[in-house]
């Protein structure tokens, strides 16, 4: 089934304790984007590549995605796991976009490992590219990519909000040397 393009997103505003969060829902209220406010110009851009027909316009999230970012927020590290997504990427991007929600909250994962799990255990780099490019950050959780020696690496939000996320769900990690 190929996806119809939405006509419309709408762009909400969300509190949380590492900064407030931009959550880009369709009409239908799948999550689309996710992102910091502090990159809103490059999410909006996204978007705008993306989309293209569609509009984007303020409001606010569906309530079950509020909730569901609320709950994980408070301390619930699977509730973003209800949240309906759907994103524009390559088949590959899309496959690694779909393995990094099969990583546990509270584990990690190396990039060696996430691409022996999606069966290309030579595409280590094109999987960091393929994570890099995660339009849904945090619920296709790629904060919990971690380095092969354990060590927190990149994190498009900030290694502070990466940091603080692994944390927040009790995952182990060293700092970067």
């Amino acid at each position: 089934m190929i996806d119809a393009p939405p006509d419309a997103i709408t762009i909400a505003r969300h509190d949380t304790p590492i900064g407030t969060a931009l959550l880009a829902t369709d009409a239908a209220g799948v999550l689309r984007a996710f992102n910091w406010t502090d990159y809103e110009p490059q999410m909006l851009a996204w978007l705008r590549r993306r989309y293209p027909q569609a509009t984007l316009e303020e409001g606010a999230a569906p309530r079950a995605v509020e909730l569901a970012f609320a709950a994980y927020f408070a301390g619930d590290a699977r509730a973003l796991e209800a949240i309906a997504w759907r994103a524009v990427g390559t088949d590959f991007q899309l496959t690694v976009w779909r393995a990094l929600c099969s990583i546990p909250a509270g584990e990690t994962l190396s990039y060696a490992a996430l691409a022996a799990r999606i069966g290309r255990p030579s595409a280590i780099r094109a999987v960091g590219l393929a994570n890099g490019a995660n339009p849904l950050a945090l619920v296709a959780p790629c904060h919990r990519v971690i380095g092969a020696n354990g060590a927190l690496t990149g994190y498009g939000g900030g290694l502070h909000r990466k940091r603080w996320l692994l944390a927040h769900e009790g995952a182990r990690f060293r700092e970067a040397a």
